[in-house]
C-alpha cells in the first residue's frame, strides 16, 4: 500500500456497518431533540404552538471517535418570541468534531506528533471539512495554558526534604533566541517526587532563580529543605543561600565525571571516568578521599595537572549526601531525576523544532511533564526521611542513635 493511500479501506465492510449504524442513531437522536422541543411528533398538532420543523440544514461532515460521518441538523422555525430558539444540545450548529476527539488530537500533539503531521495523517477520521492545519490544531491546546497557570499559583502544603534543580532550554521566540525554563523537582517527607515549579527565567541568573525560591517560600514552602542538588551553576547556589541558607548544597557527581573525561586524551578517558564513578560511590567519607587522592595523584604522573585539580574542586559539596541514609544516595548524588522530565520533554519540542511564541512554550511543555509524573519512582527508603526530619544524625550513611545509658548494678 503506498503511503498517501486513503486510511479507510475500500473493502472493510465492517467498519462501514459501524459507521452507518453510528450515523443512523445520531439523526435519530437529532430528531428527538426536535420533537421535544415541539412537544409533539411531526405533522401532529399540540396543545401549544412552539415552532414547526422546516427540514435539515444542508449535509455536513461530523468527527467523532469512531471517525468522521455525514449529520444534517433539522431546523425549525417560526418559533414564538415566548418560547427559546432550538438549539441541539448533541451537535452545536457549527461543530465539526466531537470533544472526544478534539481531546483526541490535542493529546497526538502532547505525545510528540508535530502539528504539521496531523493533517495528512487523520484527514480522513475527522473529515474533509474539519479544520486540522497547524494554527487549528494550537487553538485546541490553548486550555493548556489556562491549567497551567492554575498550576503554578497553587499553595504548597507538604513538607519537602530535598530539592532538585536544573534549567532547560527551549528554541522558543524570534531565531537564534532560546528561552531558559527553570525546573525545581521536590522530594516529600514520604520519598514522592513532586514537581515544584517551571519557569521561565532571563540566562538562568541569581535574581531569577531567587524570584522563583522566593514564589515557593510564598506559595507555602517555609521551612528550608534539608538538602539542594544541581550542577555548577553558580546562580542557583547564590539563591539558595539567599531564600534558604540553611539548606545544605550537593553537586552532581555525574556533571564532574563528564567534566573531568573531557579535558584528558582519549587514551585516559575510559580509566578516568571508571575511577570518577568509583570515587563519588565510595561508600565512607575517608575512602572516597582516599580514592580522590590516588586519581589526583595518577593525573598529575600522566601530565594532566588541569584535569587533576577538578577532583579536588568544591570536594565536600559532593560528599554532602553522606548527611542522608545509604538507601539515599542512589537518588541524590546527581540531577537525574529532573534529566528525566527533559528527556520526556524534549522528545516533544525536538517535533515542534521551535515554538514561535514565547509564552506559549511554558504551557507547551507543561502537560508532557503532568504525563510523565505519572511514572516517577519515590526514592528507597521514605520511612529513614522521617528520621531524618526529626533529628536523627547519619554518620557515612548509616544513622548514629545514642546508646542507651548503662546501668550500673547496686552494690
Amino acid at each position: 500500500m503506498p503511503p498517501t493511500a486513503p486510511v479507510p479501506a475500500p473493502d472493510d465492510g465492517l467498519e462501514a456497518l459501524v459507521r452507518q449504524g453510528a450515523q443512523r442513531l445520531r439523526q435519530a437522536a437529532l430528531e428527538a431533540e426536535v420533537t421535544e422541543h415541539l412537544g409533539r411528533v411531526r405533522y401532529q398538532r399540540g396543545p401549544a404552538f412552539r415552532g414547526c420543523g422546516t427540514g435539515c440544514r444542508p449535509a455536513g461532515a461530523l468527527g467523532t471517535g469512531m471517525g468522521a460521518g455525514t449529520t444534517r441538523q433539522p431546523r425549525v422555525r417560526d418559533v414564538p418570541p415566548t418560547v427559546p430558539p432550538f438549539e441541539s444540545a448533541i451537535v452545536g450548529r457549527y461543530v465539526r468534531r466531537s470533544r472526544t476527539q478534539a481531546r483526541l488530537l490535542s493529546r497526538l500533539s502532547l505525545e510528540g506528533l508535530a502539528t504539521g503531521d496531523v493533517e495528512p495523517l487523520f484527514r480522513a477520521p475527522v473529515g474533509e471539512t474539519a479544520a486540522l492545519s497547524p494554527t487549528g490544531i494550537l487553538r485546541l491546546t490553548q486550555e493548556w495554558a489556562d491549567e497551567y497557570r492554575l498550576w503554578r499559583s497553587r499553595p504548597l502544603t507538604d513538607r519537602y526534604v530535598c530539592l532538585f534543580a536544573d534549567a532547560l532550554s527551549l528554541k522558543a521566540g524570534l531565531e537564534r533566541e532560546t528561552t531558559a525554563v527553570l525546573v525545581v523537582l521536590g522530594v516529600r517527607a514520604d520519598g514522592v517526587k513532586v514537581l515544584l515549579a517551571r519557569v521561565e527565567g532571563y540566562r538562568e541568573s541569581t535574581a531569577a532563580r531567587a524570584e522563583l525560591l522566593r514564589d515557593l517560600r510564598a506559595r507555602g514552602l517555609e521551612t528550608a529543605p534539608l538538602l539542594a542538588v544541581g550542577d555548577g551553576a553558580l546562580g542557583w547556589w547564590a539563591a539558595l543561600d539567599q531564600v534558604y541558607p540553611t539548606t545544605r548544597h550537593q553537586l552532581c557527581c555525574n556533571h564532574r565525571a563528564l567534566n573531568v573525561p573531557d579535558e584528558l586524551p582519549k587514551r585516559l578517558q575510559r580509566d578516568a571516568r571508571a575511577a570518577l564513578h568509583g570515587l563519588y560511590e565510595a561508600p565512607t567519607r575517608e575512602t572516597g578521599t582516599q580514592r580522590r587522592a590516588e586519581l589526583a595523584r595518577r593525573l598529575r604522573l600522566q601530565g594532566q595537572t588541569d584535569a587533576a585539580a577538578r577532583p579536588e574542586r568544591d570536594w565536600e559539596d559532593f560528599v554532602t549526601v553522606n548527611v542522608f541514609t545509604q538507601e539515599h544516595w542512589l537518588h541524590l548524588r546527581t540531577t537525574n531525576p529532573i534529566e528525566s522530565v527533559f528527556a520526556g520533554v524534549r522528545l516533544r519540542t525536538n517535533a515542534t523544532k521551535r515554538l514561535h511564541v514565547r509564552e506559549s512554550a511554558l504551557s507547551l511543555v507543561f502537560k508532557p511533564v503532568m504525563r510523565l509524573r505519572t511514572t516517577w519512582r519515590g526514592i528507597n527508603g521514605p520511612n529513614q526521611l522521617v528520621l531524618l526530619l526529626a533529628g536523627e544524625r547519619v554518620h557515612d550513611g548509616q544513622l548514629t542513635r545514642p546508646h542507651p545509658p548503662t546501668q550500673v548494678a547496686a552494690a
